[in-house]
This record gives C-alpha cells, sequence and structure tokens, in this order.
C-alpha cells in the first residue's frame, strides 16, 4: 500500500512542500534583485504589513477574498445541491447532464476568463447584443468595467465553472441515504420541503462540510480566473483585486527586495488559508456530531 502512495507523496513534496519551505526561508532574507542580502528576520513581514500601498491593498484584497467565498457559497452550492436533488429525483438523461455540468471545471481558469471577457466586451460581446435586442439597453453595460459589478460577475463566472463539483458530490451523498428514513416522514405526514429539510439535509452535512472547506480554499487560492478578466491590476479601481493577484505584483512589479516580500507574503497567505480551514473543519465536524 505504501508503494502506491510514494509517487503521490513525491509529487506533494516537490510541488507543495518544497516552494512551502523555499519561500520561508526566501522571507527570512533581503534580497537585491536576484541576490540575496543580509538576514532581516521577520522584517519582510513587517515591511509587507506597514509600507505604502501594500498596508493598504491587503484589507482590500482580503476583504474582496471574503465576500468571493460568501458569493460562491450562496451560489455555487446551493444551485448544485438543487442540480443533485433534480437529478437524483428524476434519472432520466443524469449521466449526460452530469457530463455536461462537469465538463467546465475541466477547461483552465484563464481560458474560461478570457472567453467570458469577450462575452462581456461592451462593444461587440454577444450578451449586450441580447440584451439590447431584447429591449433591455439599460441592463447593456460594460460588465467587468464597473467597480459595482465586476465582483459579481467574478463570482458568477467562478460559481458558472465550479457549479459540477459540488454537484457531484452532494449526488454521491444523496445516494448514500436510504429512501425509508423520507418515506417513513412522508406517511408522517411531513410535505416534501420538509422530509428534505429535516431528514436529508442534516444526513448531507459531510458533504457540506467538505464542500464549504474545498471551497474556502479555492476562493483564497484565486488568481488566474481574476487575472484573466481584470488584470493584475484586478479590474476597475482594484473592485476585483485579491490576495492572489497582491502576491503577483509584488513578485513580479515590486521593487528590489521583490523576492523577500512576496515570499513574506506567500507565507502570510498560506498561514490564513491553512489555519481557517483547520477551524472551519473543526466546527464543521462538531456540527455534524450535534445534527
Amino acid at each position: 500500500m505504501a508503494a502506491f502512495c510514494l509517487p503521490a507523496l513525491v509529487l506533494y513534496g516537490v510541488f507543495v512542500v518544497v516552494p512551502l519551505v523555499t519561500a520561508l526561508y526566501y522571507g527570512l532574507f533581503r534580497w537585491e534583485g536576484i541576490r540575496r542580502g543580509e538576514f532581516a528576520g521577520l522584517g519582510n513581514y513587517l515591511e509587507v504589513l506597514t509600507r505604502y500601498p501594500l498596508n493598504q491593498e491587503i484589507p482590500a484584497a482580503l476583504w474582496h477574498n471574503v465576500l468571493f467565498f460568501a458569493g460562491t457559497m450562496a451560489i455555487q452550492n446551493t444551485v448544485g445541491l438543487g442540480l443533485a436533488v433534480l437529478l437524483y429525483r428524476n434519472p432520466r438523461g443524469k449521466r449526460f447532464l452530469q457530463t455536461i455540468f462537469s465538463l467546465p471545471y475541466l477547461i483552465s481558469p484563464l481560458i474560461v476568463g478570457y472567453v467570458w471577457s469577450l462575452l462581456l466586451s461592451p462593444t461587440f460581446g454577444p450578451i449586450n447584443f441580447l440584451l439590447r435586442a431584447a429591449g433591455l439597453e439599460s441592463w447593456a453595460r460594460p460588465w467587468l468595467g464597473a467597480p459595482d459589478t465586476a465582483l459579481p460577475v467574478l463570482v458568477l463566472v467562478n460559481a458558472w465553472q465550479w457549479i459540477g463539483g459540488p454537484m457531484l458530490i452532494f449526488l454521491a451523498a444523496l445516494g448514500g441515504i436510504p429512501r425509508e428514513l423520507e418515506e417513513a416522514a412522508a406517511m408522517d405526514g411531513a410535505s416534501p420541503f420538509r422530509a428534505f429539510w429535516s431528514v436529508r439535509f442534516p444526513l448531507l452535512m459531510p458533504a457540506v462540510g467538505v464542500i464549504t472547506v474545498l471551497t474556502f480554499i479555492g476562493c483564497f487560492n484565486l488568481f488566474d480566473l481574476v487575472y484573466a478578466l481584470g488584470g493584475s491590476d484586478g479590474g476597475p479601481g482594484g473592485a476585483m483585486d485579491v490576495l492572489g493577484l497582491l502576491y503577483y505584483r509584488t513578485a513580479f512589479e515590486g521593487g528590489t527586495n521583490a523576492i523577500g516580500e512576496s515570499s513574506a507574503l506567500a507565507i502570510m497567505i498560506f498561514i490564513l488559508v491553512f489555519g481557517a480551514s483547520a477551524v472551519l473543519e473543526r466546527f464543521l465536524r462538531r456540527r455534524e456530531v450535534t445534527s
């Protein structure tokens, strides 16, 4: 059994552990370009947290990540659960629909972002063209060029791409729940909605926990989709700026100490994501027990 796990452990060590340890090491030194300077200790971390404009960009980017996570949970996972319930109760065409809903997340987020940026173009995009053709001229707008619509559009595009993942997880969880439980609730006079909410949904909490943690990690590692839709500056007025973009700018558009500061920022993002994921996972485990 250990031999079968060895390739995965090697890949994990090469692509996750080694870069993490390297970033931790680089963040402890000052750099002059690619030449390592003196030992800085926590100096790079303090620099990132106190130097303008990073000290203002970090809270704004973090808040956008939080909003992105909340919007994704509200749309992607709710719709994913609804689709899973529909496919579970109406199995006709189930495999075909599973494939259709799962195809988008097999495509690179960069490609998805560039395609949607063309679809949403204010000059030649088909979405605004259809809105104008339907007489909804007031609805046609530069969706990615307005600060009040840029982040909601980003959430919707992300939900469109990844909705198949929660759907498949919920569908598998629904298949593991005995039908007799809901039938017994129906015999007791419970409506279909009441039977689902009181019987099936509590048994779906393990799936909800897995999806929530995975969604949180994905939302706080966001980079490629928002880069394709809004560029490295995060769209108009930084409306879509997130921690991943902030790290990119610090690493590739920073000053002479870009390596040290970006490494320190990467470690802080890792601690945030890892720590919050552990707390969230522990909280959801307790909810599973109480439910």
